[in-house]
């Protein structure tokens, strides 16, 4: 395949949202608009992967400039696996959104598209400038979804959330003018190992890890995100679970390993950081009490075990957080797709709120449990797989610590799963009183419902109650499609390993991605 080919990925969907746009409030030209496009994406992405799967690298530069002055695409391994896995979430999230009909606005659709853009070129562009306004055109239809869906405080946490990742990005374009006055590019090509030379170089692109750690919501920068996603429709919170945060831990790593190459010195704060967001994650999620809560804590928590990875800066170390980012983005967005299913059906989130729900929901059950546990790392699934290379690689390293860390934090990881399953889907029927009136599959409420003081719909209506809705089949099934790949790649980990294992290569020594960027 032709490297060429590579800003089609950012140029479909912003094209394609144009069209949205212009279909109006014809909903289903739209949804085919969106499906359709984010179909396209996903299979342009099997064709990288099997593209770069011997280690190859495809690149394009943009107005036929040359090296140094051009917009340089590039897809490796690393970069063509998250382009498949976040173009496959975004399918299943926009399918649930139609289902549950949270796309009646007509700019979902094409905000959504806008939002996919700035994704998919921030996979695949190797110039830091040309990232920082891929970012930003990521931003923007963000906070719009944000507060365009959701529940009643969905105004407040867009104005926290546009402010924070402001915030941010000014961080990052001050970190960029530095990095540019110290070393006359951006180009990350360029700009290969010059941390290890320059003290300058070295400092500005800290400045720039640490914009980019405030947007993954590394702590003790990740106070925003539980108190934004919980607040927005069900199937955002999934969608930006999948995509945002994730942009932010793909640039850390892409930097670390080019600008830094892997400079053993600041190894230990990369080791801090993780493991502190693994504990702070996971012991705020045990104290939350409603299930896009928890699970908002959810996504803090297992950013860390990504960070480990690359704290480890060893080839087994990167091929663990690659399978475990991987995984994670995919069981994650099964979790809070479920977590929609009950607030769509139910009209509340909120765990004293819905009970008993084993009995009347078996296929809700059923993927809740397959993704509850492959989140906590148990076996046969892909959490395990993940979990298992990563600390074994950890201890193949010596950091013993993190192994026991890791360790402590999928057993309280296990425990924040087990009291959404023992309040929400074991004991006897439990349901909001606003859930004889609520109608399966006709939106969310109040998106903040999942929040412990927020929920639409009052108190429980008492025990062993068994009228009122119950979740349509259709709905359950972007989730079940998300959760069957965790039972997949659980199973028959060996392609997803071996991709895994090429990307880490190519992040261990990245001279090839280097000589394809720069053009020598």
């Amino acid at each position: 395949m032709s490297g060429a080919l590579l800003p089609l990925a950012v140029a479909g969907p912003l094209l394609a949202s144009g069209a949205a746009i212009a279909a109006g409030r014809h909903r289903a030209v739209v949804r085919a608009l969106v499906l359709g496009t984010t179909a396209a994406v996903l299979v342009f992405s099997g064709w990288l992967l099997v593209a770069t799967s011997d280690g190859s690298v495809l690149t394009a530069r943009l107005g036929g400039w040359p090296p140094g002055i051009a917009i340089v695409f590039a897809a490796d391994t690393f970069s063509a696996l998250m382009l498949a896995v976040t173009s496959l979430t975004t399918l299943a999230c926009l399918a649930f959104a139609a289902v549950a009909g949270d796309d009646r606005h007509p700019l979902y659709g094409p905000l959504a598209l806008v939002l996919t853009t700035g994704v998919y070129g921030a996979f695949l562009t190797a110039d830091l400038f040309n990232l920082f306004v891929l970012i930003e055109v990521m931003l923007v239809p963000s906070y719009a979804l944000l507060t365009l869906t959701g529940g009643r405080r969905r105004v407040p946490a867009g104005r926290l959330y546009l402010v924070y990742n402001l915030l941010a990005s000014t961080v990052f374009l001050g970190g960029l003018a530095m990095l540019y006055g110290a070393a006359g590019t951006v180009n990350l090509g360029e700009l290969a190992g010059a941390a290890q030379d320059s003290p300058q170089v070295a400092l500005a692109g800290a400045v720039v890890l640490v914009a980019m750690a405030a947007k993954a919501s590394v702590v003790p920068l990740h106070g925003w995100l539980p108190r934004t996603y919980p607040e927005a429709s069900p199937a955002i919170t999934a969608l930006f679970s999948g995509l945002l945060s994730k942009v932010g831990l793909y640039v850390i790593i892409r930097i670390y390993s080019v600008l830094y190459d892997g400079d053993q010195r600041f190894l230990w704060v990369l080791t801090a950081a993780a493991l502190v967001t693994m504990v702070v994650g996971v012991l705020g999620a045990v104290g939350e009490q409603g299930m896009r809560s928890v699970l908002s804590f959810h996504i803090v928590s297992q950013i860390g075990y990504v960070l480990l990875g690359l704290a480890l800066f060893t080839h087994a170390g990167l091929t663990a957080a690659v399978f475990y980012l991987v995984q994670y983005i995919l069981v994650k967005a099964a979790l809070l797709l479920c977590a929609g299913v009950v607030e769509t059906t139910y009209g509340s989130g909120r765990l004293k709120d819905v009970g008993g729900l084993s009995s009347r929901e078996p296929l809700l059950t059923a993927v809740f449990v397959v993704a509850a546990l492959s989140l906590a790392g148990l076996p046969p699934l892909s959490g395990f797989v993940a979990k298992f290379t990563l600390i074994r690689a950890a201890a193949l390293d010596g950091a013993y610590l993190a192994v026991g860390v890791a360790t402590v934090v999928s057993l309280l990881t296990l425990l924040s799963m087990t009291k959404i399953w023992s309040m929400v889907f074991a004991g006897p029927t439990v349901l909001p009183a606003t859930a004889a009136t609520t109608t399966a599959g006709s939106g969310s409420g109040d998106g903040g419902g999942s929040r412990g003081g927020d929920g639409g719909g009052g108190g429980p209506a008492g025990g062993g109650r068994d009228d009122g809705p119950r979740a349509r089949t259709v709905l359950v099934l972007p989730a079940a499609f998300l959760a069957l790949f965790s039972v997949l790649l659980g199973i028959g980990a060996e392609p997803l390993l071996t991709w895994a294992d090429t990307a880490g290569a190519g992040l261990v020594d990245p001279s090839g991605w280097v000589r394809e960027v720069t053009g020598r």
